[in-house]
Order: C-alpha cells, then structure tokens, then sequence
C-alpha cells in the first residue's frame, strides 16, 4: 500500500494518522524543466486497522515533516526542507517552512533559513498556494493519488482491479522549486515525520521508495522507521528474509536483490524525465505492479489498477478533496 498505515499490523506509526507518511513524488514542473515538483503526502483520511476515518485536523502541529536531500550519494543529508504546523482556536492551521543545509540538515532542528511563515493550509477544495520568489507551495487535504486494490491484498493477493483509493483524501505537502535549490541536478531524496515528545524528537516515519517499507520490513518495522538511510545496510537480511518468504528466492538472489533496494533513497535527475524506479516518481507511475512482480517473483504482476483520471495539470497538481 505504498507507505500507508506504515506501522505494525498496519496500524499509524506512534498511533497518530498525521504522522504517517503515505507516498513520496519528484518530477520536473510540466512545461518549465528548470524547476521541479516534490511531494510529500501524508495523514491518510482513512484507517486500515480499525477501519475507520481518521482525523479532520490535517497536520500534527509541533511535529516536524521534512523532506530530506542527499547531494553526494552517501545516504547522508545535506540538505533539508523542514515543514512545522501551528493551530489555532478556530481550527485553521498555518505552516512554517525553513531550508536548512549543511550539517545541521542531517539533524533534527527548526532553525534553518525561513522560506514562508504562516502559510494558511487548506481544508476545503480550494487550494490556497503561498508564494515566496521563485517558489511556490502548498500544504492541505487533497484527494490521495496512489491507486491499488487493497482489498485483493488482504484477499490472499487475488486482485480484481477495485481501487480502495479512488474516493480517499491525504494531506499533502508540495513544494516547487527551481533545480538550483536542490543544490545538485542528481540527488537522492528521502521524506521523514519526527514526533516531538517529552522525551525529545522522535522519529515516527520514513521512506523514499514507494511499498518496500510495509511489505519487506518484517518484524523489524518500527526499527526501520525510526532508522537511517545511511545504516540500512543492517536490513539487507531482513528484506532478504522477506523475499525468500513471499517470492521463494534463493537466499542469495534475496540478498542481491535486498541490495538493490537499499538504502531507501529515491534518486532524481531534474534533467531527464522523470519515471519510477529510473529517476524520481510521477503522479501516475505504476509503482504496485513492478513491486508485487518483484516480491512474488512473477507470480503476481498486476492489480489491475490504473492511476487516477481527475488530476488537474497546474499547481499543485492534487485533485481537490473528496467528500
């Protein structure tokens, strides 16, 4: 289910819905390929496990989603984009979004350089966009791009084609920036929520690579979680387990492929199109049927589901909510 109900027995990380990464997007803007589109979604508006909706309240204030980039391949950040939310009495959230780079980008911090400060969020169909230079963003409820028939997974994969996400909203975080403030035309991204508790930061969700994260991380989900790009060396064997499991591989083609997979980084070339698994990830990349080939091993190659039909062609480039 792409990065949904991410949490064990695919539940919410931390039993918060807002803090639960859904899917991550980068793809050159349509029509000017000197800027790009990232997308962060997060907060499914419905639960998995209870079924059931979520919560109206769009993002968890105080916590922290931030969009992670890598410019020199080492899996390390070197730079990030750091989105936190405020509520108010009247149930509006606003949002604060800082650019920090070097060292501290790596960390977990609110005190990079402020790019736009109370933003308003939205919650209805209209989508409010902020504007500072060059860039634009957007924060809000948005109807959920991913599209897969979940209910034939937990039918013993018998997929018929019924997309569970077709009537679904998320929250969305979409930033467009030119490729210049990606700091280098190839890097690697990675998206993560981090819960501020009175313990400190935690870190509740990650993922730069759609489904891996849900459905090879076993028994050490949470650990993945709250882990790092640059140590997933240390899931190799998990991840092998997995496809040894589900796909019947040879212990070894399990690890070769594990390999491949990690670290969970999302590469991205703004100079070349952008299409899942070669260079970043667009809207309507079909990104279940390449799994579920590869996790069976060619025994199951598709749902039957095809991307969404209702999604606009401008900024921010999410359909207005559902419902």
């Amino acid at each position: 289910m792409s990065h949904h109900s991410s949490g064990p027995d695919f539940r919410f990380p931390r039993g918060d819905a807002r803090l639960d990464m859904t899917d991550f997007y980068a793809f050159p803007k349509p029509g000017d390929h000197g800027k790009s589109i990232i997308i962060l979604n997060v907060h499914p508006s419905y639960s998995v496990n209870p079924p059931g909706p979520t919560t109206t309240e769009p993002f968890a204030p105080g916590a922290i989603y931030e969009i992670k980039v890598d410019t020199n391949g080492d899996a390390v950040a070197d730079l990030a984009y750091s989105v936190q939310f405020s509520s108010s009495g009247d149930a509006k959230q606003t949002a604060t979004l800082r650019r920090i780079q070097g060292a501290r980008a790596a960390a977990v911090g609110n005190d990079g350089e402020v790019m736009v400060k109370d933003a308003p969020v939205s919650v209805g169909r209209e989508a409010l966009v902020t504007k500072a230079g060059d860039c634009r963003f957007f924060f809000g409820w948005r109807a959920d791009p991913f599209f897969f028939d979940a209910n034939g997974l937990f039918n013993k994969m018998q997929f018929t084609g019924d997309d569970f996400f077709k009537d679904k909203n998320v929250c969305s975080i979409v930033l467009e920036l030119p490729n210049s403030a990606l700091g280098r035309n190839e890097v690697g991204f990675w998206a993560r929520t981090v819960d501020k508790t009175g313990e400190g930061w935690i870190q509740a969700d990650r993922g730069g690579k759609p489904m891996q994260a849900v459905f090879l991380s076993g028994e050490q989900r949470e650990a993945y979680l709250s882990g790092e790009p640059a140590n997933d060396n240390r899931f190799i064997g998990v991840f092998a387990h997995e496809l040894e499991h589900t796909g019947g591989y040879a212990p070894e083609d399990a690890k070769a492929l594990a390999r491949k997979l990690l670290p969970d980084v999302l590469p991205y070339d703004p100079r070349r199109p952008a299409s899942y698994p070669q260079n970043g990830r667009t809207l309507i990349d079909d990104v279940v049927d390449p799994f579920f080939s590869l996790l069976t091993n060619g025994k199951v190659t598709e749902d039957k589901v095809g991307p969404h039909s209702d999604l606009p062609d401008e900024f921010p480039y999410l359909a207005p909510p559902h419902g």
